[in-house]
Parts: structure tokens; sequence; C-alpha cells
């Protein structure tokens, strides 16, 4: 299950919006093989909330494109399909049927400007945002540059496989 929830104003947030976000979800759930039920929440926010939270959350006062907040704990430099592929998740994890993955918090209007800058749709950018955070999700990191560039190689193969 995929809830979306707009907290900004800045920029529509459209039919073909949410479901160019639900459809990038959904293809990197899959292509990271995870096989079952599962809740993820995307927020939608402006340059000004993303601060705050960031602010809040990591200590950096600075806007930020995306924030991944994972429910799941992975050990070092492994990801879901390494941790959880054949696990049997304890009912807390879950929520009606569901297991809990985390939330994003995506700015719209940082999308707009990076789509701008580099040279692509806003579609596209925020597209890329939100497979990005998923990943997060599902226990990817980029702090080492091995770790980066496999996350760079999965997410350029989801935004291919998602005809993005």
């Amino acid at each position: 299950m995929i809830f979306l929830d707009n907290r900004q104003d800045k920029i529509e947030v459209t039919d073909k919006l949410e479901k160019i976000v639900t459809s990038s979800i959904e293809c990197a759930l899959k292509e990271e093989k995870v096989n079952f039920p599962c809740e993820i929440s995307v927020v939608f926010v402006d340059n000004e909330n993303i601060k705050d939270i960031n602010r809040e959350n990591r200590n950096i006062d600075r806007v930020t494109d995306v924030l991944s907040f994972p429910m799941l704990e992975y050990p070092e430099s492994k990801v879901f399909k390494e941790v959880y592929l054949n696990y049997k998740f304890p009912e807390y994890d879950m929520n009606d049927g569901n297991l809990v993955l985390g939330d994003i918090v995506v700015s719209l209007e940082k999308c707009e400007e990076q789509s701008r800058e580099f040279g692509h749709s806003f579609f596209r950018e925020t597209c890329y945002l939100i497979v990005h955070s998923v990943l997060h999700l599902l226990g990817y990191d980029h702090t080492e540059d091995s770790d980066k560039k496999i996350m760079r190689e999965r997410e350029e193969y989801i935004l291919k496989k998602a005809k993005l």
C-alpha cells in the first residue's frame, strides 16, 4: 500500500504525478524482490518544510531534495533482498498485513529546481528521487564510494525498467 500526502502548495500534485510516483515505487519494490504486501508513505513538501525536517531529524540546517525514514534495520552493506527475502516478520513490523517499510519526504519545489538544473523533466527528477529513497528504505546507502556505485546502478536500472 502506498500512501501519498501532499503538504505543500507550490507544485500541483496531478493524477499523472501520483501515478508515476506510485508506479516508480512498485517497480523498485518488484526489482528489489519485495514480493509481498508492504506499506510506504510519501509526503510531498516544499523547501521550507524539508529544511525543517532535515534540521529536526539530521541536525542539518539546509534544504535537501528527499529524506528517507526506513523502519527496518540492516546489517552494514546489506540490503533487503540479502537479509529479509525469506524472513518471517513479527506482527509489530506489520500494519493490516502490510510490512511497513518506511516514509519518504520529497520536496517537489526542489524537484522542480533540479529538473531545470539537470536538464530533464520534473517527472523524471521526482521519480529518480523516489526510487533513490525507496532504495534507502531497502537498506542501500551511498556513504562509501563502492556502495554509492551500487546504488546508482540500481537506480538507473530501475528507472530504465520503469521506462522513465
